[in-house]
């Protein structure tokens, strides 16, 4: 009776944990819209709301073959790994050994002795302390998750962004190519204008810096076009080799890209919840919380019982026969006595570690809503941006139809039109750039929200 009474203690005693069970911190934010009406409209694959293959195209390729989404593949199987090492602390250790031999004394006797046999250990959870590191070892296993889709998310949004920056420099090369053929021909007119002593040299000198002028625009945005393609063939995946011999293809123009309609206004703040940064700061703080648990188990006893059975006999060609068999069972316990403060150190190292993780949480949430709200801003006013350039475009180049017309008929001169062309330049690369920028706050708003939004 004492026997059972006592087995039954030490089961309940297994079912005890130590340290405190996780609670989500408290964080104060806006309440937002109604959770039911909003959900992600594809967190896999956002993009596709562009509506441009070829990027699709860049997408899949990035996510096949990204060193730095390989690398963050590697460290989830690490943490899986580890999970399964802190569940087979948990689990009985089993081991087999064969041994045979002959032993005697200086007087040149001896004896053969062979033994054959199967032992199990097993440490008693009485206190959690495994069972916490077994917690400990899932949450970092979903922290390694969250932290491989944080990097799939930023990888997709960069190639999205570098991709716009790409057709936007083509754009802007092709506005300048344009207003470069202008100048030439402009050039061609005064001088066979000053030729014929019907213009000044100051003329005809402005005209040529006008075009010089263009062409070291080009040159420029060149540069910055080779430097945005090698740029997004790094996050492609691509070898050296690649990077030289193969170019970034290109879909839809800025203008054709589709441009989803606008941001709900009542998007509920519970939505940053999805991120994977802030999953992964939670799932450390999770990890953290246990280890607390952990560490406090080692202040108590921890019990072991052992168990052996097998076979032993003076001569091997009977080690399995007759009554050969042996066994054994035991049990051992031990209690930490005086060990220089080091577990208490331990304990204090724990708690410590949480609070770090506490307030990584804390922050990470905390960016997470600025850079939100930040997204949601910007989309809203670079449509105005671009609205007001587009408005300013349309009027500039009516300017400049009417101030050629005067130029043409000689009731101006060369610097009136050229301050007319200057401001169409300017006015259609700034539209570009908006554009760009319209395109991008999506990007943007939709990585800080996670992969995005939809009504439903």
């Amino acid at each position: 009776m004492k026997q059972l009474t006592l087995f039954l203690t030490m089961i309940a005693l297994c079912g005890c944990m130590m340290g405190p069970n996780y609670k989500r911190p408290d964080i104060p934010l806006p309440a937002g819209g109604s959770d039911k009406q909003i959900s992600a409209f594809t967190a896999h694959d956002w993009w596709r709301v562009f509506d441009d293959p070829v990027l699709d195209t860049l997408e899949q390729q990035a996510l096949a073959y990204n060193q730095d989404l390989r690398a963050a593949m590697a460290r989830v199987d690490e943490a899986r790994a580890d999970v399964n090492i802190a569940r087979a602390d948990q689990m009985p250790s089993l081991s087999a050994n064969v041994q045979s031999g002959r032993q005697g004394d200086n007087t040149g006797s001896g004896q053969s002795t062979s033994r054959a046999g199967v032992s199990v250990s097993f440490e008693l959870d009485l206190w959690g302390k495994y069972r916490r590191l077994s917690q400990a070892a899932r949450a970092r296993l979903l922290a390694s998750q969250a932290a491989r889709d944080t990097v799939r998310l930023t990888l997709t949004a960069d190639v999205a962004n570098q991709y716009f920056t790409l057709r936007m420099l083509d754009r802007q090369l092709e506005i300048l190519q344009r207003t470069l053929q202008a100048r030439e021909e402009n050039i061609r007119i005064y001088e066979a204008r000053y030729k014929a002593g019907y213009c000044t040299e100051v003329d005809l000198r402005r005209v040529q810096a006008a075009k010089d002028s263009v062409q070291a625009q080009m040159q420029q945005l060149s540069l910055q076009q080779e430097q945005t393609e090698t740029a997004l063939s790094v996050l492609l995946g691509q070898s050296p080799r690649e990077m030289i011999t193969h170019s970034i293809p290109r879909g839809k123009t800025l203008k054709e890209l589709n441009l989803v309609p606008d941001v709900p206004a009542d998007l509920p703040s519970n939505l940053l919840e999805r991120r994977p940064d802030v999953q992964a700061a939670e799932e450390q703080l999770i990890a953290a919380n246990a280890d607390i648990g952990a560490a406090r188990a080692a202040y108590f006893p921890s019990i072991s019982l052992t168990g052996a059975a097998g076979f032993a006999s003076g001569a091997l060609s009977s080690l399995f026969t007759g009554g050969a068999g042996v066994w054994n069972i035991a049990g051992e316990a031990l209690a930490p006595i005086f060990e220089g403060g080091k577990i208490r150190a331990q304990n204090k190292k724990a708690e410590a570690v949480y609070r770090e993780q506490l307030a990584d949480y804390t922050k990470t949430v905390e960016t997470a809503f600025k850079e939100a709200y930040d997204a949601l801003t910007a989309n809203r006013i670079d449509r105005d941006i671009f609205d007001s350039y587009l408005a300013q475009t349309q009027e500039m180049q009516r300017s400049y139809e009417l101030t050629k017309k005067q130029e043409d008929a000689g009731l101006i001169g060369v610097t009136d039109l050229l301050d007319v062309e200057e401001n169409l330049l300017s006015a259609e690369m700034n539209l570009s750039t908006a554009r760009k920028n319209e395109l991008s706050a999506v990007v943007n708003l939709c990585k800080a929200l996670g992969g995005g939004w939809e009504r439903v």
